[in-house]
């Protein structure tokens, strides 16, 4: 059954049919889908109940920076929340659309003198996607810095859920942790701070990350989280995977942790080398290695 018509005819915003996935994810890989990006929470709202009520299904995309499609087309819709981008700034509380660029309102912030938020100007993510998977780096993250969500139930209410209710965890949340449940708005506090000091720490930053991360290839950032008082990259390291490739994917030679697309990969040499990953260090350290990533099923 072909829906589109049925969606276009509500007039829910722009519809990109037989798009490929691999543009708009950082990694390049993957089927067709259809792309819907609702103009606002109204139409979200109207595009879900259609959905719901024809039975097919759907995925909420950010920017792509955390996942993996499948070689094959994606059979039911992907909803896009980059119209998702108000934002308002007072004093030291931000209120943001889901939608907006997380690497943007991170520098817009560290411009203002806004500290706390220095971490997120090398994810390059959406709001709602850093919400989702509570994104952080050097020790910190979201969880740290959001103080509420805005979110749309499974039941299609819309519903306010403080920090406290958040369950913000290590790359998870209570929204990742309950499928149905989808980031619409967060409030950021941050403190202030001296634009110098902040734009300096940035800038430190972002070097060693050029030193020690391959962001000349095209990657979805770190493929594992990080075991308890350890690395995953050393793990890998350490069962001798550094620059193993599996058709166009490599394992980093630079970081043991990222998977790069190093010419024409297809998302099933990434998914290969990422059971590869696993199996090995099961194998040499008994320790199970969990995805960061998202494999989009």
């Amino acid at each position: 059954m072909n829906i589109v018509p049925s969606i276009k005819k509500l007039r829910i915003g722009k519809v990109l049919e037989h798009e490929p996935m691999s543009k708009h994810s950082t990694y390049k890989v993957g089927g067709k889908a259809t792309i819907v990006y609702p103009r606002n929470i109204e139409k979200l709202i109207s595009l879900i109940k259609l959905l719901k009520e024809k039975n097919v299904g759907y995925k909420v995309l950010g920017n792509g920076s955390n996942i993996i499609f499948k070689d094959e087309d994606y059979d039911g819709i992907i909803i896009n929340l980059k119209e998702f981008k108000d934002l308002i700034i007072e004093g030291t509380v931000i209120k943001v659309g889901a939608g907006y660029n997380l690497t943007q309102l991170a520098y817009k912030a560290s411009n203002l003198g806004l500290t706390g938020f220095e971490f997120a100007t090398g994810i390059p993510g959406t709001v709602g996607g850093a919400v989702y998977m509570n994104a952080g780096a050097y020790k910190t993250d979201m969880g740290y810095i959001v103080s509420e969500v805005r979110v749309l139930t499974p039941d299609l209410k819309i519903k306010t859920l403080y920090n406290k209710d958040m369950n913000f965890h290590y790359r998870t949340s209570f929204i990742k942790e309950n499928p149905g449940y989808i980031c619409l708005e967060a409030k950021i506090v941050l403190k202030r701070g001296r634009v110098l000091d902040i734009l300096n720490l940035i800038e430190d930053r972002k070097q060693k990350r050029l030193m020690t991360q391959p962001l000349e290839y095209l990657s979805a950032g770190s493929v594992f989280r990080n075991p308890e008082n350890d690395f995953a990259g050393r793990l890998i390291e350490e069962c001798g995977l550094k620059g193993k490739m599996i058709g166009g994917a490599m394992i980093s030679e630079k970081h043991a942790n990222f998977i790069i697309n190093h010419g024409n990969a297809s998302a099933k040499d990434i998914r290969d080398l990422i059971n590869l990953a696993k199996s090995e260090v099961k194998k040499k350290f008994n320790i199970e290695l969990y995805l960061e990533q998202e494999i989009i099923k």
